[in-house]
């Protein structure tokens, strides 16, 4: 007799019973469970089923799309949180489907693809093609070998797919006849390529490859970048805009809680305020669900001698070493490398050690004892690390196995969950002070993103910020959900001091094992470089992070003017690395220029 597998979602459903009646029965064998690789997904119970209905906002932007692609091969879809995009995007992907076109559909974490795929799959069935990084060497095999096939069977209009999703890394997949690209949650910095080389903007590259094929792109976000937004405004891309949520759903209302208060009235439960631990509390209480968000991974950001100060350091990286506590470690987040946590003080002998800072493992804990009935899972780089990691912990969510879900910023963009009704940032000071010139637009979008998580499904969501600040001017634009509000004054500074998006950046960085070398090459390759780029130039400058691995590192800024050919000034910096390079006292310093970094 054959066998065949039953998703267990729809056989609890059928059953009209539990997860925890099922995790039972498979305990004691009465079931057994299978893992399906992403590459294998498996058929849905319905193929090809009509899309849903689109509401009026969603039409007219769809048919605005579409008349706007005539003109412009750009278009930036800008809709509110929970305004129903992705639809729109389902039904671009019918009309190109339509036409035996390929469609390439990122996403910036792979989180993202376990919701995704489920929602593309439910209406094109086995048209559907997902890869990622964390695929292994036969798995990519197999997606590039069925991309080949793709390429003979065109001309006999045979196709086994024609939707390919995933990250960045789905982009250098051999596409044959590619017809619409769609970037979701375009701002992404994830869209980015640091280390190792190449380094590219995997939206920019997309737009070139679309521009090969001659095919339409649809960036997509409800938070666009700067320079996307200033690209629209100026009639560089088309401009559709949704400014309401699907079914007319209000906006979530967001509040801020004063730490500094907090603390002088002596309201600190740990590191949470009562309107904090009051509104987590209230959501579970109506069987609700609950996202926390803290930027940093670990259980506190570094460990300290309360006698004398001491902190243990990495030996490659000029870093304080992270704790996790689940692993009794200390962690270097830059090159890995780890330690056992010390039992007194290197320095002065003492035993008094404590931990600074917070991070999820430490949110997940302090939860863990606040609300001991409920589960809670945290979702971060390391709670990911093996393939099938994000899709269990999201569909337990999803499935409501799991109360409360802390996570990094894998957890700010994208998701959908029906239950969720409140979120908390825990500090968003930590994002703020970043020293960046784009730590207010990353902060604005990843507070205002998260808090798109809240109130999905016929109920206002609720939203509780704590910060040292509460004043800050990125926390008033976001608790009036105000991005064109912050989109005018941000532009205004940029162009005061020369930022993009009216000039181009390109970072210079000088890596060396010895400190003087690389001091002295940053000067002389600096002065070399204002020989020709004149003003243009700012730096040297030591790094925030100035040591990883145990090479030093040294910067140097290059504004360039965007009506200056960016060709020739690629060719200009590779003559003067010859020419730094012909020093023989510079010859092993290791130069790395970044376009546009982030």
């Amino acid at each position: 007799m054959q066998k065949k597998a039953i998703p267990k979602t729809k056989l609890i459903k059928t059953a009209n019973s539990s997860s925890a009646i099922f995790n039972q029965m498979h305990k004691k064998e009465i079931f057994v469970t299978i893992e399906l690789a992403d590459f294998d997904i498996a058929k849905p119970e319905k193929e090809n089923s009509p899309s849903s209905i689109l509401s009026p906002e969603q039409i007219t932007a769809y048919e605005e799309i579409m008349t706007q692609h005539t003109k412009k091969d750009i278009v930036l879809l800008h809709g509110v949180t929970s305004s129903g995009k992705t639809e729109i995007y389902i039904k671009l992907i019918e009309n190109c489907a339509r036409n035996y076109k390929q469609v390439m559909y990122l996403l910036p974490e792979i989180a993202l693809t376990t919701q995704m795929i489920k929602r593309l799959q439910k209406h094109f069935g086995d048209k559907l093609l997902v890869y990622h990084s964390l695929y292994n060497e036969t798995e990519r095999l197999l997606t590039w070998n069925k991309m080949l096939k793709y390429k003979r069977d065109t001309e006999n209009r045979i196709f086994d797919f024609q939707i390919i999703i995933g990250a960045r890394s789905a982009l250098f997949l051999p596409y044959s006849n590619l017809g619409l690209v769609i970037i979701d949650e375009e701002h992404e910095p994830s869209f980015k390529q640091y280390d190792p080389a190449p380094r590219y903007h995997a939206r920019d590259a997309a737009m070139v490859l679309a521009k090969y094929f001659e095919a339409k792109v649809v960036l997509g976000s409800a938070t666009p970048s700067i320079e996307t937004y200033y690209n629209s405004k100026a009639e560089k891309f088309g401009l559709v805009e949704l400014n309401s949520r699907f079914g007319n759903l209000e906006l979530p209302s967001i509040s801020v809680v004063d730490l500094k208060e907090e603390y002088k009235r002596k309201k600190m439960k740990g590191f949470f305020s009562q309107p904090f631990i009051t509104g987590v509390s209230d959501a579970l209480s109506a069987n609700e669900q609950v996202i926390l968000f803290q930027n940093r991974r670990g259980f506190a950001t570094m460990l300290e001698c309360k006698q004398c100060g001491w902190a243990p350091q990495c030996i490659n990286c000029d870093v304080t070493l992270s704790y996790h506590k689940i692993s009794n470690q200390l962690s270097c987040h830059y090159c890995g490398y780890k330690m056992s946590v010390p039992q007194k003080c290197m320095a002065c002998s003492s035993p008094q050690l404590e931990t600074k800072g917070i991070g999820t493992e430490r949110i997940e804990e302090e939860m863990e004892i606040l609300f001991p009935e409920k589960k809670i899972a945290r979702l971060d780089l390391d709670t990911t690390r093996t393939k099938n990691a994000y899709r269990k912990i999201l569909s337990a969510f999803e499935e409501g196995e799991t109360d409360i879900l802390v996570g990094t910023q894998m957890i700010t963009k994208g998701l959908d969950f029906d239950n969720v009704s409140t979120v908390g940032i825990v500090n968003a000071d930590t994002m703020l002070n970043f020293p960046d010139f784009r730590a207010a637009e990353r902060s604005l979008q990843l507070m205002l993103q998260v808090s798109g998580r809240s109130g999905r499904k016929n109920k206002q969501g609720k939203v509780i910020i704590q910060s040292y600040r509460p004043a800050h001017p990125v926390l008033q634009y976001v608790l009036a959900h105000d991005y064109l509000g912050f989109y005018d004054a941000e532009l205004k500074e940029r162009k005061l001091f020369g930022f993009p998006p009216f000039t181009k950046l390109i970072e210079i960085t000088l890596k060396h094992k010895n400190l003087r070398t690389c001091d002295e090459g940053a000067i002389y390759y600096t002065k070399i470089l204002k020989d020709q780029f004149a003003q243009r130039v700012l730096g040297p400058s030591i790094p925030h992070v100035s040591k990883i691995s145990n090479f030093y590192l040294r910067t140097i800024l290059l504004k360039i003017e965007n009506n200056v050919s960016l060709s020739q000034t690629k060719k200009m910096i590779l003559t003067l690395n010859n020419l730094f390079w012909a020093n023989p006292t510079f010859r092993s310093i290791i130069i790395h220029a970044d376009v546009d970094p982030l």
